[in-house]
């Protein structure tokens, strides 16, 4: 049986921020059922390459193709505190994926969203305000957030920086079944167990792919 076509294929990718090349020449293919790491110092252009994965930044030059479905978590929740919103509306929103943004969720997608807030912790959670949560409940409500999508392609962007040691690991747990289920699995992170956890490491140094190690 043939292998899967990747979820991801870049193709030539770059990215020019004013003078300064951000990513030069990237060439990548992230295959469904692996959890990838993406990893180097500051400023080698990682967060922009999931940007780019992720379709939200359109690159100067090169190709790209995707699973049609993906889901983003952020570092940091593009989520004001001054907005009435409860953990199961940022949960929701995930589901607009499968049944359209402001429609009526259908029964399909009101489990998946129950499904997301029970694997991650925060069935009792639920009603409270997201603004009133700790750092680690809101990393936690955004994956569950990106899970409840139902998405083919999940990516990640430093999710266990700050995060307390139960809430990492329990992160770290979540990626590792969406990959072991046939996701394609991308994180951003510099944390040595979401890198132990990893099947592959892709390192950047300077917007180029210096490295690239199954394991």
């Amino acid at each position: 049986m043939p292998p899967p076509p990747p979820a991801v294929a870049l193709r030539g990718i770059r990215v020019d921020f004013g003078d300064r090349r951000a990513l030069d020449g990237v060439d990548l293919d992230l295959l469904p059922g692996t959890l990838t790491v993406i990893a180097g110092p500051n400023g080698a252009g990682k967060s922009t390459l999931l940007e780019v994965v992720a379709g939200t930044r359109a690159p100067a030059a090169g190709t790209r193709s995707a699973a049609d479905r993906a889901a983003f978590v952020p570092q940091r929740a593009a989520v004001s505190d001054r907005l009435p919103v409860t953990v199961r509306d940022v949960v929701t929103v995930g589901a607009w994926g499968r049944s359209g943004r402001w429609r009526r969720l259908d029964a399909d997608a009101r489990r998946a969203v129950d499904d997301a807030l029970d694997r991650l912790g925060l069935i009792p959670l639920a009603s409270q305000g997201f603004a009133a949560l700790s750092g680690g409940q809101r990393q936690r409500a955004l994956l569950a957030q990106g899970l409840a999508r139902g998405a083919d392609l999940l990516l990640l962007d430093e999710p266990t920086t700050g995060l307390d040691a139960a809430s990492a690991a329990r992160i770290r747990a979540i990626m590792r079944a969406e990959a072991d289920r046939g996701i394609a699995v991308v994180a951003v992170s510099h944390d040595p167990a979401v890198l132990a956890e990893a099947d592959r490491v892709v390192r950047l140094e300077d917007g180029r792919v210096v490295g690239d190690e199954a394991r």
